[in-house]
């Protein structure tokens, strides 16, 4: 069966209240449904390093500065080279680029709308997500937490959206300050996750929650990855954040199939007490289904999602148990990443001041 609309501005008398209702079921079935992506996510680089000094951090987390839990495994294996207005009025939009890809912070809701769509794309579309039929109507991956986040995007500028008159969007980054999230009911992550002992413990510090990470599969390539990196670090400067948090997820729920992959995060990955916190009890998932004898490294290596091993590489570590999310499909742990841990060998790559992100 073939439907055909009428435009908006047909000629036919209509009154303004049924103008307005038709222009909205017009967009709804033309203007925000997204087209179908044929990449496999199989080619995927990923390298992240770090940006900041400890000039930049507070007084507290400098003298903290000594945390000494990266491995010595993991350098000798792995490391080798409601609605509302956006909130973010603090700097340039535009943060950096490489080629025709650029990095900046949502200006507006149209902007998160695009990227609410990017999300769908990817979470509903090639992952395992299930959608209510609010969000399979308007196709858009969105929630309560949009409108007081501020939204990390890389566009791709040789390629334009004309639906929406500006470039394609490949990729996101989520970010809930603390201060923000404090008065608005609290973390994301807190659903899943009993962070209050770890806020309480560094109370002195500023916590920055990270979440909805996604690109393209078209575009998890090295450049991609980097861009979005040096906007999150860019904006961890620009607020003196001194620890980010936040979920990474394994695709799928099945926990027998990723024992390997969960035991080695918990036996060669797993916080410090000072900065461990734990699943909900209702919730939580051992992750000792092996032991630490058992444990082939390299093959759990090999297993771990790309955006965990970008983590550790800097210098994440991760809390204690995991989650299975039955919306999205995933098993989720905690990742806690304080700035002072960073590894310095990242600081100069990554920097705010590398020429190779400088915005043309």
């Amino acid at each position: 069966m073939r439907i055909t609309w009428a435009r908006p501005d047909h000629e036919c008398a209509r009154s303004p209240m049924a103008d307005k209702l038709f222009v909205k079921i017009y967009r709804l079935l033309w203007l925000e449904t997204p087209g179908k992506m044929g990449a496999s996510d199989t080619e995927t680089n990923m390298r992240i390093d770090a940006l900041t000094g400890p000039k930049l951090i507070s007084a507290e987390a400098y003298r903290r500065r000594d945390f000494g839990w990266t491995p010595e495994w993991l350098t000798r294996h792995f490391i080798g080279g409601p609605s509302h207005k956006p909130r973010q009025q603090y700097s340039p939009s535009k943060l950096g680029a490489i080629g025709h890809l650029e990095v900046s912070l949502a200006r507006d809701e149209r902007d998160i709308k695009r990227l609410q769509k990017l999300r769908y794309k990817i979470f509903y579309g090639h992952g395992r997500a299930v959608g209510d039929l609010a969000t399979r109507l308007t196709r858009r991956d969105k929630d309560y937490f949009d409108g007081i986040c501020d939204h990390l995007m890389v566009v791709d500028r040789s390629r334009r959206q004309w639906t929406v008159g500006g470039p394609s969007v490949i990729g996101t980054y989520r970010l809930l300050l603390q201060e923000v999230a404090e008065k608005h009911g609290g973390f994301y992550s807190a659903r899943e996750f009993d962070i209050s002992g770890l806020l309480q413990r560094h109370a002195g510090l500023r916590f920055l929650e990270l979440g909805r990470s996604c690109v393209l599969p078209a575009y998890r390539s090295k450049r991609a990855i980097e861009l979005l990196w040096h906007g999150v670090w860019s904006y961890v400067r620009e607020r003196r954040i001194d620890v980010m948090i936040g979920c990474a997820s394994f695709e799928g729920t099945d926990i027998g199939q990723l024992r390997r992959p969960l035991s080695f995060l918990h036996h060669f990955a797993r916080a410090p007490e000072p900065w461990r916190a734990a699943a909900h009890s209702s919730r939580q998932i051992e992750m000792t289904m092996l032991a630490r004898s058992e444990i082939d490294m390299r093959r759990a290596w090999r297993e771990l999602p790309p955006l965990i091993k970008g983590y550790l590489r800097v210098g994440a570590c991760i809390g204690d148990g995991a989650v299975i999310d039955p919306q999205f499909g995933t098993t989720d742990v905690l990742v806690v990443l304080p700035v002072a841990a960073i590894n310095s060998r990242y600081i100069s790559h990554f920097g705010m001041d590398a020429q190779r992100y400088a915005p043309a």
